[in-house]
């Protein structure tokens, strides 16, 4: 019935049936067919017709002043869609861990920013692994495993964690030849970094260990500053290296246990929709350019043991 009302209000601006199948690119026949149609579903009748001119009914110019405005509304809705679909512009929503977005993805959202003008980057930052869909965000960034879900997902990449101490630490603190000295140390937590998991790099050992309810003499979400604190000879940390790089170069921070390997943590993109607006598609794609030529997500980061 749509169509057969967007060719009646075509007719009526067209002024006759034929110059309306014209407009539409249909056969005069057809046109009149199909408003005889939508005259029966009305039940009345809508254009008066002669020979010579075709006016609308009271009841036609009636329909015909109400059904106008909202077929162009509905076509410049369909139009600003479009637009949106096709378009790098709007609004883009992204959630995000905190130290992630803040420190090794900056980059990112100044080049999309200067790189596409007509949008606008919503970023919310946050360690909790937070809802898309009830957050009504387009993309979300994720660390570690992913749960089985029904967003659909690409892997970004993966970042080298490491065991790390200053040497003030390790001169006044217990030996440590073991993971089994581990438990007696004291530690700044890098939340939600909970759970201590090395394996020896020869024989494949494995050692696990809550760093929750450790004697923990600190305990923040934001990894700059849990870095600064084991920098400054607080406690032992375990952290990606990207985030302790300055530290580890100046040699204020250094391996703990380097024949026992810290692992990587996988790093995800997520988003709900299978046809992607062009802007969200434009991030996505400048997220996994940045990955794939930043070898601190390629896990390729590496640090020499202490002297």
């Amino acid at each position: 019935m749509f169509d057969d009302l967007a060719l009646f209000v075509a007719i009526v601006e067209s002024g006759s049936l034929s110059a309306a199948a014209r407009r539409a690119g249909l056969p005069p026949a057809t046109v009149t067919r199909r408003l005889q149609q939508l005259e029966r579903q009305l039940g009345c009748k809508l254009l008066h017709r002669s020979a010579r001119r075709m006016l609308p009914t009271p009841e036609g110019q009636a329909y015909f002043e109400r059904c106008s405005p909202l077929l162009q509304s509905l076509a410049q809705a369909t139009q600003n869609l479009e637009q949106s679909l096709t378009q790098v512009q709007g609004t883009v929503r992204v959630l995000a861990p905190m130290n992630l977005a803040k420190g090794l993805l900056l980059p990112v959202w100044q080049e999309f920013l200067a790189r596409y003008p007509g949008v606008q980057l919503d970023l919310r930052l946050s360690n909790l692994r937070e809802d898309l869909l009830e957050q009504g965000a387009d993309l979300a960034i994720r660390v570690g495993t992913l749960a089985d879900s029904s967003l659909t997902g690409r892997r970004l990449g993966h970042a080298a964690m490491g065991l790390l101490a200053s040497p003030g630490y390790l001169a006044q603190a217990a030996p440590i030849n073991g993971p089994q000295d581990l438990a007696g140390q004291r530690w700044i937590v890098a939340d939600p970094l909970r759970q201590l998991r090395l394996a020896h790099s020869q024989t494949g050992e494995v050692y696990s260990q809550s760093l929750y309810g450790t004697a923990m003499r600190g305990m923040v979400n934001d990894v700059a500053i849990a870095a600064a604190m084991a920098a400054s000879g607080l406690g032992l940390l375990f952290a990606p290296l990207w985030a302790c790089a300055s530290y580890l170069e100046q040699g204020s921070l250094v391996p703990v246990l380097p024949q026992w390997q810290a692992g990587s943590h996988d790093i995800s993109l997520l988003w709900p929709q299978h046809h992607l607006p062009a802007r969200v598609r434009a991030l996505i794609d400048l997220l996994l350019e940045f990955s794939a030529n930043d070898p601190r997500l390629q896990g390729q980061m590496q640090i020499m043991p202490a002297p």
